[in-house]
């Protein structure tokens, strides 16, 4: 399932090559390579697709989208929950 939840930067490597996002609460490394020619900084939010930062994402609209996220979780067990969010970056087009 791709939902592409809004994920917040919480550090970045001292090159700026990658960083490592929070996304409800899962903390993961995520590749900085694809957003050359835009800054990215902690505190920012970022949407991922196969641990790529491929965008930045306005706050307001990030913190929304999380809202909806959470009522969408709320209705899964804890494995479903954490196994959707862990996989949230992995588009690959097959549904």
């Amino acid at each position: 399932m791709c939902l592409s939840i809004p994920s917040k930067v919480v550090e970045i490597n001292e090159d700026k090559t990658a960083c490592r996002v929070d996304t409800m609460g899962v903390v993961r490394e995520a590749s900085l390579m694809m957003m050359a020619n835009e800054e990215v900084n902690i505190g920012d939010y970022v949407l991922l697709h196969i641990g790529f930062v491929m965008n930045k994402i306005d706050e307001k609209e990030a913190l929304a989208s999380i809202e909806t996220y959470k009522e969408i979780l709320e209705l899964m067990d804890e494995e479903q929950r954490r196994q959707t969010i862990l996989e949230s970056d992995n588009c690959d087009g097959r549904e």
